[in-house]
């Protein structure tokens, strides 16, 4: 169950960053709110995840789905570039946090 946790933290943590962008393009209370809530959520279910996942490997995992996730998210819905270089830095992202688990 710890692992479906730290999935959907990093899932909210991917929410929350597009939530900064939408946030600077209106500012709103909704949101506002949408910023809020996605970052609260990614911080209870990482706290969740992490009664049985050791620190390390859990907060690099969820750093690794939020900044790969917000990278493709930005790509896909803000129009950022979508150079091979970006690509290849997103799958270092994602090979360096599966490597900690192997490693733990």
């Amino acid at each position: 169950m710890s692992w479906i946790y730290l999935i959907a933290a990093g899932l909210f943590e991917m929410s929350g960053v597009m939530m900064i962008n939408i946030f600077h393009k209106r500012r709103s209370v909704y949101t506002a709110a949408g910023l809020a809530a996605s970052f609260g959520l990614s911080f209870v279910f990482l706290s969740l995840a992490m009664e049985s996942i050791a620190m390390g490997t859990a907060y690099a995992i969820w750093t690794g789905i939020g900044a790969a996730g917000g990278a493709l998210l930005g790509m896909v819905f803000f129009e950022e570039p979508k150079e091979w270089r970006r690509v290849v830095c997103i799958l270092m992202i994602i090979s360096a946090a599966v490597g900690l688990k192997l490693i733990d």
